[in-house]
């Protein structure tokens, strides 16, 4: 009863308690140390990436916390690869910051791992990961859905003037505070630096956000990519995700036919960058 982090074997992982709050492992480790950023609210122990997430509070003030390093129970690799990877997400968000990017703090090396540490953000999730929040986010009228696809459109245009491409972008990366009316992008940990090239085939991602050319090998992935993934959000917003018939379309059709050619899998004819795609896209919402 003295282990910090008592835990109880079940099938091919462990539960461990902190703050009275289960969470998953493959193997004990101590999470204790996390304490030292205030008071545990809220655990994330799902994620396949190798890290462990937790929501802070410490005063008035509230954290989110990925910590990479323990032997979550989703991720297949070592380690020490999920520290390195955690590590080498610090320079994008410092290179990326932005009004509607989750707001980074600092990093560090603890507890045998290392953690990075974000301002806390409330708001839903449009991801199907939370399906309690992404059912109140799918209910958010259309004129509140296109101030939302207006400001992710913005972001990546700065994006892709910092020099970087988004890569892993889908709808678990979008939340919305419906008290601030504020839209937040949570996860940019693979957007890398131009020029990039497919060197695995199949990228990471959601396959109903991915263009043709995330799984071929030895493509390029630049801003043409990145129209595609503006145009197939427009469908997960206002469409059938996969489903791109008009008959799901939820706008006009002079909007529909500005995200129809944003996902053309030939990418020449498609919109050839994201500002082309904006202006087409804020022209067909006056007509």
């Amino acid at each position: 009863m003295n282990n910090p982090t008592p835990t109880w074997y079940l099938a091919d992982f462990y539960i461990q308690y902190i703050n009275n709050i289960p969470y998953k492992l493959k193997s004990p480790f101590d999470i204790s140390f996390i304490e030292q950023y205030g008071e545990i609210f809220k655990i994330y122990d799902d994620q396949d990436s190798g890290n462990i997430c937790f929501g802070v509070e410490n005063g008035d003030k509230k954290y989110f916390i990925k910590f990479a390093g323990a032997p979550t129970e989703q991720y297949s690799g070592k380690p020490e690869d999920a520290i390195a990877r955690l590590k080498s997400t610090v320079p994008i968000y410092q290179d990326l910051a932005h009004p509607n990017l989750i707001r980074f703090i600092k990093a560090e090396e603890v507890g045998k791992g290392f953690a990075s540490i974000f301002e806390w953000s409330d708001g839903e999730c449009m991801g199907r990961m939370y399906p309690l929040s992404r059912e109140r986010f799918l209910q958010m009228p259309d004129s509140t859905r296109l101030e939302l696809f207006n400001d992710i459109l913005v972001f990546h245009i700065h994006i892709i003037k910092q020099g970087y491409v988004a890569i892993d972008f889908y709808d678990g990366s979008i939340m919305y505070n419906f008290g601030t009316k504020k839209t937040l992008i949570c996860d940019i940990d693979l957007y890398s630096k131009m020029p990039y090239i497919n060197t695995m085939g199949r990228m990471w991602g959601s396959t109903r956000f991915m263009s043709p050319e995330e799984f071929t090998l030895g493509a390029s992935i630049d801003e043409i990519t990145n129209v595609y993934l503006m145009g197939a959000t427009a469908f997960a917003l206002f469409g059938g995700e996969k489903d791109r018939s008009i008959e799901k379309w939820r706008l006009s059709d002079e909007l529909y036919k500005v995200a129809l050619k944003a996902v053309n899998d030939n990418r020449s004819k498609r919109q050839q960058s994201l500002s082309e795609f904006g202006y087409e896209w804020n022209r067909a919402c006056q007509e």
